[in-house]
């Protein structure tokens, strides 16, 4: 495994393997199953996997946990060199933004709702610094994982919008056996914490089959919810919403594909998590 914390040098490596399919894994470090799970995905649709590792400063908010964010390079090119990744960009902060940036990539509805309200600006840090990493490393494949999903369903527009050839996958959350989401935030939850936290997917489930049950009303199935995490957790629902699958577009009533999305906020961490519920 090669890795590289220079765009050039970046660029010159990846030069080799011109007639090769290139997947790419976009990370901020910190790995954890889930980013196993996604370079393994990778391996089955490229043959060069590139791992970019990068905390991208433009994603947080000026009261965001991005000093605090967990770094440990060294544990990181471990795991990347076991999962079989062939490339791995590391960039520092000066590498990918040398100097302000003149231009600023805009999102219209899809950065409405949900993060995009919560953490202004947000969406617009995650599309750029993705804009670049597909311009250095020029991938056939990328691969992203579904917790994130109003992230994973902006970059899908975004790449559709700009007539970026990448393909975008988007792989199943990787879960803890409790069924709590497996996230680099998770530690920093406190062992309580951490045992509460599975009630969140608990209570999705429980929700999806309210839905498939007959519950078509939103505002009843976000009160159960609600119900659910502060009745059994010691966190609080930042963020609840019910979207359609297709578009992001709120709904009342259920008669199609949704979405539900969830952030609960702990002490010293936000975790968010969804769940696709198919009629």
């Amino acid at each position: 495994m090669q890795h590289t914390a220079s765009i050039k040098e970046a660029r010159l490596l990846l030069s080799s393997y011109k007639d090769k399919k290139i997947a790419l894994v976009p990370t901020m470090g910190y790995l954890h199953e889930g980013h196993m799970a996604l370079i393994k995905e990778a391996k089955k649709h490229a043959d060069i996997v590139a791992v970019s590792i990068f905390v991208n400063p433009l994603q947080f908010g000026p009261d965001e946990d991005y000093d605090s964010y967990p770094r440990d390079l060294e544990r990181d090119l471990g795991i990347c060199e076991a999962e079989g990744a062939d490339i791995v960009f590391h960039p520092e902060v000066s590498e990918m933004y040398p100097g302000e940036m003149e231009f600023k990539i805009g999102i219209n509805t899809m950065a409405d709702v949900l993060d995009g309200v919560k953490r202004p600006g947000h969406f617009e840090g995650v599309v750029t610094v993705i804009g670049k990493l597909f311009n250095i490393i020029q991938p056939d494949i990328a691969v992203f994982g579904q917790k994130d999903r109003q992230q994973l369903m902006i970059i899908e527009q975004f790449t559709s919008d700009f007539n970026i050839p990448v393909k975008i996958i988007g792989v199943p959350t990787e879960r803890e056996e409790s069924g709590l989401a497996k996230s680099s935030r998770n530690v920093n939850l406190s062992e309580a914490e951490f045992n509460e936290a599975s009630e969140i997917y608990t209570a999705l489930l429980n929700a999806g089959e309210q839905i498939k049950n007959g519950t078509v009303n939103t505002d009843k199935i976000m009160s159960f919810i609600k119900l659910h995490i502060e009745q059994q957790t010691s966190g609080t629902v930042d963020d609840l919403a019910i979207y359609t699958a297709h578009g992001l577009k709120s709904v009342e009533y259920i008669d199609e594909d949704v979405i539900i999305f969830i952030a609960v906020q702990f002490k010293k961490a936000r975790l968010i998590d969804n769940l696709y519920v198919s009629l």
